[in-house]
Parts: structure tokens; sequence; C-alpha cells
């Protein structure tokens, strides 16, 4: 298999590996989860006296920020690996502009999910699980070979969508165990909005891009 050039998808994996290795080189990593990961009770202004401490930027910023933090080099390598290989695939498909924004929109998509799943939590929100679901649910969408078939109740396409989400949920837990993740909790919720994103998304912009070629 030929590997499209992708070169959004290139520039994605730079930015969040420069971003990883200037934050750990540097040592900023309780002041990197501090202002950029997503804090659920911060967002929604549960987070009460704490709120008063002098951020960087407004919380809705997080949303964004959060997508380009990673807690360790195994999270970095494993998104960033999904990342290179269907990325490709879908920005051949939708075009650099369009794969764009369904990386972004399932990165905030996922941000929200996290935060209407917890309004009052703590712990932060780090890693681009929305949005590298996003990206996968297109690549499925966009390249599937086999034609699905419906599982009970539920149609082809979501039954077929269900089953690889609930595949690359349980290889993050593999991996956090793996690599003696103890503390790291998967942002179940953010690879579900992700994922939706990416499902109802991919498949209309792909007409629109074509409509007029």
């Amino acid at each position: 298999m030929n590997m499209p050039k992708g070169p959004l998808t290139n520039i994605l994996v730079g930015i969040n590996v420069l971003i990883f290795v200037l934050v750990w080189l540097g040592g900023f990593q309780q002041q990197a989860v501090i202002e950029g990961a997503l804090i659920p009770a911060r967002l929604t202004g549960a987070l009460g006296s704490a709120g008063a401490y002098d951020f960087w930027w407004p919380a809705w910023v997080t949303l964004l920020t959060h997508a380009f933090l990673h807690i360790d080099f195994s999270h970095l390598l494993f998104n960033m690996l999904i990342l290179f290989f269907c990325g490709r695939f879908v920005e051949l498909a939708l075009g650099w502009k369009l794969m764009g924004l369904v990386y972004l929109t399932g990165a905030i998509a996922g941000g929200l999910a996290e935060t209407a799943w917890s309004p009052g939590s703590l712990n932060p929100v780090l890693g681009a699980s929305g949005a590298i679901a996003a990206i996968i649910a297109g690549y499925m969408v966009l390249f599937a070979r086999n034609r699905p078939k419906p599982v009970g109740p539920l149609p082809a396409e979501i039954a077929r969508g269900a089953q690889l989400l609930l595949l690359w949920i349980g290889l993050n837990l593999m991996m956090a165990f793996a690599f003696g993740g103890d503390g790291i909790q998967i942002a179940i919720a953010a690879h579900i909005a992700g994922f939706i994103v990416g499902l109802v998304l991919s498949r209309p912009l792909l007409i629109l891009r074509y409509r007029n070629a």
C-alpha cells in the first residue's frame, strides 16, 4: 500500500511532537497541565475559589490546547502513529482543509463531551483522543473495503463504528497498563464524541469537496 503524502497530517504530528519535547525538556509539565489541559470544573465555572488563579487564557481555549498535550511518551506515540497512518488517507480523500475541520471539530467535541460527562471534575483532560477518534471514524467511513453488516438492532455503519471504537479504547487501556500508566484515565466520552464527529462529517464533506468537481 502506497502512503499518501498528507502535508497537514505531517504538520499536526510535528506540532504535537514539538510541544511534547519542549514541555518535557523544559520541565514545564505542571505548568502545561494547569494552563493547557481541559479542566471540566473550570469550563463550567464550578472551580470555585480556585478559579481566581490567573490563567493565561480563557477556559474555552483549552478545548483546543488540551488536544496538543500528552501525558507521556507512550501516550504521544500511540496517538501520533494512528494520526500518521489514518490522517494521511483522510486528508487524501477530503483535502487538507476539510481534514483539518474534522480533526479540530473532533478535538472540541471530545472536550465538550468530557465536560458534560463530569462537569464538576477537577481531573485534567489531555491528549488528542477526540481528534484522533474523528480521524479513525473518517478513515473507516471513507476507506472501508468490506461491506459492513448490521449487529442486532444496530445499523451496519453504527455497528462497525462501535466495534472499532471499542477496539481503540481497549488498545488505549492496554497501552496505559503496559507502560505503567496506573494513574491514566481513558477519556471515554471524548473518544465517543470524536468518533461520532468523524462518522457524521466524513461522507458529507467528501460529497461537498467533489460536488463541483
